[in-house]
């Protein structure tokens, strides 16, 4: 026995399935302490080795003329690497494999140095060996890291934008700066939280439980077991705990409501938000960030989406509870919130959660089980999903005239996608709803930073490893993003304050107060005539109200719905064309798609702006000969001329790059290899359109006889690029108000 654990390759293997072991378990959380789980990991791991020690000595009399020491090492290293990647590391087998293959390597010659120096008595070779591994190890490791960083850190630039006087040039206040009220912080809850003193003893104001049996009927098997062992509460008795910003004085005051994503139920994640609720009560607006880490997944199991009805559900009972407080005389609260003036804001799941609670606002009973009735009618006014998944909720949410507001980051390696957009799109206003809707998407920014105390790792360990963490933002200037907007938000949904709404139909106005980064903004509200939006039927030649479309010296022309990351649907369609001519190209041959507008259309003469969403599109798609490639290089960003022509005969050409440049595409690489990103996340890339703006007054600058209440016909004349390939959506007016919303 002794000789058997004393062979080097046998002591190398036994080393790297105990650390391997050791490792998985640190970072198993169960509960109890790293260093204990870490243990607990070793002695598996060692368990396993006597084991199989006992189990090869036992069968040794069969295969006598196999050493069992070489049994021994291989099945047992093959059969833990195996255990550790099924159940631990999750990593692609050929990477974990790999790794574990170099890890070994090390190990092999680290164990002969060791041998050379003890048993054969030879300095000098184990001394050279154990060098060779350490040395090994060292430059793997820098080779590892050395992969971070951002190959497209060029062509992701912030862009310049032309002529831009920015709001705070206007003399508007950075939403992100702290106001005039003191704030007080304090918890509520049901006060006897066995894991939480914050939600037991340290509650200002106690919470009686709610029933979400109904809600959550897959409260069972180990779910129900673990959870209910470990929380001290089941299905039928969740608590209701929030954490709580507050102005001093006395109301009422305004609420936003925040929720979190689902982060591990043992690392609690509502106390994340607080950057938000300090801020927001410093303006005068009560912040409540809410508890739902006891649905949260576990290493025990995880509702996958079932849960989403109890966390839209348990926003609408907190508000029910604020009620009861504002209306009795006696509480501390009474008074406090106007409940005719909410916004929602959820995180990761809990933004597909405040879609949800939007959605039961309205509803007299839960959808999926009519035995549960509701009664709320909050005047919920805006929501704002931060992150958002869209998907986990087996009923697909689609809202009407409420205030909407959705952030990403590009380099988000949990939700890949712009999720947040899908509900944009679905969501309709009526003509005297006097709100909007808005996206952001912002490069460099990850999942987990949007919440001060998830991290820079979307992933947990091991998986985390893996992850190009280079290029991100610090956290800081990510919540410096989501400070500004989301106050912004409830300044102009929640005060009224319009001075802010310019900034969601153009995030130039405001990049003095952002990070400098690349973002993309879009935008829409009741005052937008959308001409043309390539949704409803699969003619190219045709839109809505008899428009009909038109399109010459084009190499690529189609309509096709916008793909995520993964090939999924963004749930919007929208225009894709490409051209590539030479230098010397005749005016005849200049590629121009045309907008017909006809006579039915009357009510353009009050257009202020000429709207449009844009991106690049893929170059790859001109498919170019090898007498092409001389063709001029694209630069940064296509421009294009935009024409308008009335029927009198009248016209007017804006060159696009005076007021606004096409965007750039924005890459990523998620992890550190090319190769992980596309089966762990799919295409580097996704079209994320930017909303852009012509005003009118620049084409009356160049004829002021052009007559919009006559427009016959929009031209896009691509003739500033020989070679490119652009996506078009949502072209059309918007019509004159007030206030200048234009820039």
């Amino acid at each position: 026995m002794k000789n058997l654990f004393l062979k080097p390759v046998f002591l190398a293997v036994s080393i790297l399935i105990v650390t391997l072991f050791g490792i998985a378990g640190y970072h198993y959380a169960l509960g109890y302490p790293a260093w204990a789980t870490m243990l607990a990991g070793i002695l598996i791991g060692i368990v396993l080795l006597v084991l199989l020690k006992i189990l090869l000595t036992w069968l040794a009399p069969l295969v006598k003329k196999i050493p069992l020491t070489a049994v021994t090492t291989l099945f047992g290293g093959f059969l833990t690497l195996y255990i550790l990647r099924m159940y631990a590391f999750r990593w692609p087998a050929v990477l974990f494999y790999g790794l574990a293959l170099f890890g070994f390597i090390c190990l092999v010659l680290f164990t002969l140095g060791l041998w050379q120096i003890i048993k054969k008595k030879n300095a000098k070779e184990g001394s050279i060996l154990i060098v060779l591994s350490v040395v090994s190890v060292v430059l793997g490791f820098y080779g590892f890291k050395s992969l971070d960083g951002d190959p497209y850190v060029d062509a992701s630039v912030a862009e310049e934008t032309a002529d831009i006087t920015y709001l705070s040039e206007r003399g508007v206040e950075n939403p992100a700066t702290k106001g005039n009220f003191e704030v007080d912080v304090f918890t509520y809850g049901s006060g006897t939280d066995e894991k939480r003193p914050e939600y037991a003893d340290g509650v200002k104001m106690k919470t009686p439980t709610v029933d979400a049996s109904l809600l959550l009927p897959d409260w069972k098997g180990k779910k129900k077991k673990w959870r209910e062992s470990y929380w001290g509460f089941g299905v039928d008795s969740f608590p209701l705990n929030a954490r709580v910003y507050t102005p001093k004085g006395d109301g009422p005051f305004p609420m936003v409501m925040m929720v979190h994503g689902n982060h591990s139920m043992l690392d609690y994640s509502d106390d994340g938000y607080g950057y938000l609720g300090e801020l927001l009560a410093s303006r005068g607006i009560i912040g409540v960030s809410v508890d739902e880490n006891f649905i949260n997944g576990h290493w025990s199991g995880d509702f996958m989406g079932k849960e989403m009805p109890t966390r839209g559900w348990l926003l609408l009972k907190h508000l029910e509870q604020w009620e009861k407080w504002n209306q009795e005389s006696s509480s501390d609260l009474a008074g406090k919130v106007d409940l005719d003036n909410i916004v929602l804001v959820g995180h990761s799941r809990g933004g597909e959660a405040v879609s949800i609670a939007a959605a039961f606002n309205t509803l007299d009973r839960f959808p999926d089980n009519g035995n549960e009735k509701f009664d709320f009618g909050f005047g919920i006014k805006g929501i704002i999903t931060i992150a958002p998944t869209d998907y986990r909720y087996n009923r697909e949410i689609s809202l009407k005239d409420i205030n909407y507001l959705s952030i990403q980051g590009a380099y988000d390696s949990d939700e890949t996608s712009f999720w947040g957009m899908r509900p944009f799109h679905r969501l309709k206003f009526s003509k005297d709803f006097d709100g909007f809707k808005a996206g952001l998407y912002m490069n460099h920014a990850n999942h987990g930073q949007f919440n001060s105390t998830w991290g820079r790792s979307d992933f947990g360990v091991p998986m985390k490893w893996l992850l190009n963490l280079k290029p991100l933002v610090s956290g800081e200037e990510q919540r410096q993003t989501a400070k500004v907007y989301v106050s912004a938000f409830a300044e102009a949904v929640l005060n009224g304050n319009k001075d802010y709404q310019p900034m969601f139909k153009n995030v130039d106005l405001v990049s003095d107060w952002l990070p400098k980064e690349d973002y993309r903004s879009q935008y829409s509200d009741v005052h937008k005539e959308v001409l043309v939006n390539f949704e409803g039927d699969i003619d190219v030649t045709s839109a809505s109200n008899a428009i009909k479309l038109s399109a010459e010296n084009f190499k690529v022309w189609r309509e096709m719905e916008l793909e995520s990351r993964d090939g999924g649907s963004q749930q919007n369609n929208a225009l894709v064309l490409g051209w590539s001519y030479g230098t010397n190209v005749s005016k005849d041959s200049i590629p121009i798609y045309t907008i017909g507008i006809p006579d039915t259309l009357k009510n353009l003469g009050n257009a202020d702006t000429l709207a449009l969403s844009m991106a690049m599109g893929d170059l790859s798609e001109l498919k170019l000969k090898d007498e092409d490639k001389k063709t001029e290089t694209p630069k940064i960003g296509f421009n294009f001329s935009v024409v308008l022509k009335d029927s009198l005969g009248n016209s007017a050409s804006v060159e696009l790059d005076d007021k606004n440049r096409l965007p750039s595409t924005i890459k990523t690489k998620f992890t550190k290899f090319k190769f992980l990103d596309k089966d762990m996340i799919g295409k580097d890339s996704e079209v994320q359109l930017k909303s852009c703006y012509i005003p009118i007054s620049s084409f009356l600058e160049k004829t002021d006889n052009l007559k919009l209440n006559k427009l016959q016909s929009i031209h896009l004349v691509f003739d500033k690029d020989s070679l490119g390939v652009v996506v078009l959506d949502d072209i059309g007016f918007y019509k004159r108000v007030e206030r200048d919303t234009t820039q």
